[in-house]
């Protein structure tokens, strides 16, 4: 295509991502993402955090931002606030942030309605805020919150608001389709209105999934004008997810005179990382990253290939950092440490490199080989282990038998006081779980409730491969809502019990704040 224009890529896998239900990345984990996204993958910009929600929040960001700082591309690290005067601009700057996306209401019905405020008076704290964080000197960008229904509903409302945002001194304008509402059609057309009436703006597309047309919308709205779009690895987010990365990226290249700065070579180690450290699984058919894509299994499809790759098209795997494979044989090999980790575009640092080597080394005594398929997963173990762990399982033992009920015992270590007990159970971790409750009730810990028990292996996995447990726990008050632990061993128990270590600590950690 003649004449490609360059679109910038703001990814918010670190936000708006997290916000997929049972998802929090430890800030050992946002970092590495970060450093993934923006280095490796090379997206414009990342969004990595929202102000004013948790202390880890705040230390994550801190984290990222720090990071940032030292490789000199602060500028492309953005962090979500609020109108609300100095706090989120001071919540910015005290982690070392320089770019504030300040989200606002697109809507008449959200502003009215949500904020309980007029036109007026939000659009008056609007520029308060923007003027504070010029002060503070922090660059600003603005969402227009529920712009799709906005921009439908009430334009006059939308037309106030960008006329004043026009005098200010904002760098971007975002139109999220916040609840995924909008048609390639609808996208065209608002979009289209809002590139043509202010020419001069720079607007971004920030799209959701809910009818399986994101994709299709950014490329409609980078058709009307649009500047930038907005994504999400493997598509995280809140109910149906965000624009997925990889999706776009390809589309975009493929289906439109766009052209991006981003690495596709580098977009499935993205989306493996993402996939490893959230827990969460992606399709296997997942387009450009799942795991079968670029799998031929009819003979026919071979038999193309073989005699001039008949089945080829644009989206060869090569072009992914990928390989052809067909069905029925995949030969695997053992490589040490550091070739994998290059293999996989994780960087690590001395101390994270010598518990990695630690687990495998403690592994290895029990599974003898530690493949390449499983090191994602180690390195989610040991990036997930809190590095204060004031409660330890030091000893457990668990029987099993056709004849007995399963019954188990455990004893563990709380600051340095060792509790134990026994307990049957209706299985060997129920019976292990009942022990641990009896052992910590004493002390005045309430073990939360257990919503979710998932095991995984690496692909290609045997019976001696690494098992993966992902646990979720629901809170006894609905209070705190739920969290997401996992842990790795070769033994589908022992990862069990990892992660339920894991919960325990957290479960102090929450207490102490």
């Amino acid at each position: 295509m003649s004449n490609p224009k360059p679109l910038e890529i703001m990814d918010t896998t670190l936000r708006d991502g997290e916000q997929t239900p049972d998802v929090a990345y430890t800030p050992a984990e946002k970092q590495e993402l970060a450093r993934v996204l923006l280095s490796e993958v090379r997206v414009d910009r990342l969004e990595i955090a929202s102000t004013r929600v948790s202390e880890g929040e705040r230390a994550g960001a801190r984290r990222v931002a720090s990071w940032a700082r030292r490789e000199k591309i602060i500028e492309r690290v953005e962090i979500l606030g609020y109108t609300d005067g100095d706090k989120s601009v001071d919540w910015i700057r005290g982690v070392g942030g320089k770019v504030l996306n300040l989200l606002t209401k697109g809507s008449e019905l959200h502003c009215r309605q949500q904020l309980g405020l007029s036109p007026e008076q939000h659009r008056r704290r609007i520029a308060t805020t923007i003027g504070y964080a010029k002060k503070r000197r922090l660059r600003v960008n603005v969402y227009l919150e529920d712009w799709s229904n906005g921009v439908r509903n009430s334009f006059d409302y939308v037309f106030a608001m960008v006329q004043q945002l026009r005098e200010l001194p904002v760098d971007r304008v975002y139109l999220p389709d916040t609840l995924g509402i909008l048609s390639p059609a609808d996208t065209t057309r608002y979009v289209g209105l809002m590139t043509s009436t202010w020419p001069e703006l720079h607007f971004e597309f920030h799209a959701h999934n809910d009818y399986g047309l994101a994709t299709a919308n950014c490329l409609a709205a980078v058709a009307a004008g649009a500047r930038g779009v907005h994504t999400s690895v493997n598509g995280m987010g809140e109910r149906a997810g965000n624009t997925r990365l990889a999706e776009v990226v390809a589309a975009l290249h493929d289906q439109s005179d766009a052209r991006t700065m981003v690495d596709e070579s580098k977009l499935s180690i993205a989306s493996r990382l993402v996939e490893t450290f959230s827990g969460k699984t992606i399709s296997s058919n997942a387009p450009i990253v799942g795991r079968d894509v670029f799998t031929q299994t009819a003979g026919i499809h071979a038999d193309g290939d073989a005699k001039g790759d008949l089945y080829g098209s644009r989206l060869a795997p090569a072009r992914f950092g990928r390989a052809r494979r067909y069905a029925l044989g995949k030969l695997s090999g053992k490589a040490s440490l550091d070739h994998n980790l290059d293999a996989l575009g994780i960087e690590l640092g001395e101390a994270g490199r010598a518990r990695v080597l630690e687990r495998i080394v403690e592994l290895g005594d029990k599974k003898h080989t530690v493949v390449p398929a499983d090191l994602p997963y180690i390195i989610a173990d040991v990036l997930k282990q809190p590095e204060q762990r004031p409660i330890q399982v030091g000893h457990y033992h668990v029987a099993v038998g056709t004849d007995t009920l399963p019954q188990a015992e455990v004893q563990i270590e709380v600051r340095g006081e060792k509790v134990s007990a026994r307990a049957k159970g209706d299985g060997g971790y129920d019976a292990f779980m009942r022990a641990t409750k009896k052992a910590l009730r004493p002390l005045g810990l309430e073990v939360p409730r257990l919503a979710d028990y998932r095991v995984r292996i690496p692909p290609g996995g045997k019976t001696g491969a690494l098992v993966q447990t992902v646990i979720t726990w629901e809170s006894n008050d609905d209070s705190e809502g739920t969290f997401t632990t996992l842990g790795v061993d070769s033994d589908q128990l022992a990862a069990a019990v990892i992660a339920t270590e894991k919960m325990l600590n957290a479960l102090v950690a929450r207490q102490l704040q």
